[in-house]
């Protein structure tokens, strides 16, 4: 791809905006960093099939960043751009939000906007069915509780209330995935089969029983038992 297939280069002294959208691209073209990476404030790499964004820290001096409907997963990794202020990430395939969390918090200090909407990790009731508006609060409390610097969450501007919020529960509000279980043939969950047994595992032969008698006494050590008023005459 030449530089003439760029859709938009708008060269202003203050703001430089590098787009480059539905290219189907799998990876940042390297013509792309070497011509406008040291000059480049805001990058839109939208409608791509990105799976990894390396070759991006040859924009060190970025302040935006749109990485919308692309392929980026969980090995999501940013390089370290400490201007970057606004991170768009709606419609990618994230899932584990605390680990996109705490790598955002090492490479991108200054972040103020972020957007996750459309992946599995942003329980939003507009794209999960089974979610609702606590699920999604839930997860605004614990992003707000690691990026304590957001101003703006998804679509929403972040209150004072959900930042006091965020600094009293949000540590609580992390979502714990269930341990995987099999479905069976109706389309109930089944739990994992444990194989239990109270026998010791000499006993568990039974071409090779053997029978054991013991005797067993209880005796109740308690300061201040006062079990024996109960007993009668008859019993002694």
């Amino acid at each position: 791809m030449s530089i003439d297939d760029l859709w938009l280069l708008d060269r202003l002294e203050t703001n430089v905006l590098v787009s480059y959208i539905g290219q189907d691209c799998n990876e940042i073209p390297e013509f792309l960093g070497r011509e406008y990476g040291y000059i480049a404030k805001r990058l839109d790499l939208s409608f791509n099939l990105l799976r990894s964004l390396e070759g991006l820290e040859t924009f060190s001096g970025l302040e935006e960043l749109i990485l919308d409907n692309n392929l980026l997963g969980n090995d999501l990794r940013l390089p370290r751009l400490p201007h970057l202020h606004t991170l768009m990430l709606n419609k990618n395939q994230i899932s584990e939000l605390e680990s996109l969390l705490d790598h955002l918090v090492d490479t991108v200090p200054s972040l103020e906007y972020l957007s996750l909407l459309g992946n599995t990790a942003c329980p939003n009731e507009l794209v999960c069915k089974d979610k609702d508006e606590g699920d999604y609060q839930r997860y605004r409390y614990f992003v707000l509780h690691k990026l304590s610097n957001l101003r703006f969450l998804d679509s929403r501007k972040v209150s004072r209330s959900e930042r006091d919020e965020a600094i009293l529960r949000g540590a609580f509000m992390k979502v714990v995935k269930p341990t995987d279980t099999k479905v069976s043939a109706g389309g109930a969950s089944v739990s994992p089969r444990v194989h239990y047994t109270p026998l010791p595992s000499g006993s568990r032969d039974l071409t090779n029983h053997r029978g054991v008698l013991g005797k067993c006494r209880y005796v109740y050590y308690g300061k201040h038992s006062e079990g024996n008023r109960f007993i009668r005459d008859d019993q002694l």
